[in-house]
């Protein structure tokens, strides 16, 4: 096979390469520089605190702890219930609320950042200890007279974030996408940037990984949806898939966003590739026939 005819099969090969790259480049990135980096986690999951249906589902959750420390008759437990909701509903909306969140948010990303990152010598699961935040709204629903705050039980309740027989596999995941967050996308541009080259037709090529690209955002942002259903199907009963999906799409805003945007870059590159390439052909001067000679006379003979 000569050199020129290797070049179409080569240029099509890192084309489609670097094509199925850029989905895995985004993920990569977004769950490296997106989730594992704790300023942008903080930043990300704030404005949860304040978000309708995760301080409704709070709100649930403490009033039934309430309700379940304390003997009320049934002429006065609807009462009361409504009572205590409502005020646990007004401390959501306070600064104090937000604090507590914020502290047990940024200490739960800690506690799973350090088990991933740690060197796999610690075998025990990582866990979440919810006293010092229920310690914090029980002092606040007392001072604002709340009836039965003062029952609020300040137990070291510890929510296991990841259990110890997974906690090698994922500190190993974890570890992969650390690694890929930066050659993933290094690869990605050699590969597009080579398959330009080498390819006969350059137009073309960009027009192929305009279109990749395209392609890539689309079942990239199409992932997404599908896992945030596969996520709120796979919630217990007694979580808030409203909360859920609000959490799930603070933490995906990124990762969509950057999808659509990957969507509309590849088709613009794509059809601005296109317009070119007939732009260049309309301006060329139609070609002249070349001239046949005609044949000399011939002599007759006589």
């Amino acid at each position: 096979m000569s050199r020129s005819s290797a070049r179409p099969p080569i240029a099509a090969l890192l084309l489609v390469i670097a094509c199925l790259l850029v989905p895995l480049s985004v993920l990569a990135v977004w769950a490296t520089h997106g989730i594992g980096d704790t300023a942008r986690y903080a930043a990300t999951t704030a404005p949860l605190a304040t978000d309708t249906e995760v301080r409704d589902a709070i709100a649930a959750a403490v009033t039934d702890d309430i309700m379940r420390e304390i003997d009320v008759g049934p002429p006065l437990r609807a009462p009361v219930h409504a009572y205590v909701h409502d005020a646990v509903v007004s401390f959501t909306g306070t600064e104090a609320f937000r604090s507590a969140w914020g502290t047990a948010n940024l200490a739960a990303h800690d506690a799973v950042l350090d088990a991933l990152r740690g060197d796999g010598d610690r075998d025990v699961p990582v866990t979440l200890d919810l006293a010092p935040a229920t310690r914090q709204l029980k002092e606040q629903l007392v001072d604002d007279h709340v009836p039965f705050a003062e029952r609020i039980p300040v137990e070291h309740t510890r929510i296991t974030l990841l259990p110890a027989d997974r906690l090698t596999l994922f500190r190993k995941g974890f570890h992969v996408l650390e690694f890929a967050g930066f050659w993933l996308p290094l690869a990605t541009l050699v590969c597009a940037v080579a398959g330009i080259v080498v390819a006969v037709s350059r137009r073309r090529a960009v027009i192929a990984v305009g279109l990749g690209t395209a392609l890539g955002a689309a079942l990239l942002a199409l992932a997404v949806l599908v896992g945030r259903v596969l996520t709120l199907s796979g919630l217990p009963d007694d979580v808030s898939q409203p909360a859920a999906g609000a959490v799930y799409d603070a933490l995906t805003d990124t990762l969509r966003t950057v999808s659509w945007a990957l969507l509309t870059t590849g088709l613009a590159v794509a059809a601005a590739a296109w317009l070119t390439g007939r732009y260049a052909r309309r301006g060329q001067p139609p070609a002249t026939p070349v001239p046949v000679p005609a044949d000399p006379p011939t002599r007759a003979h006589v």
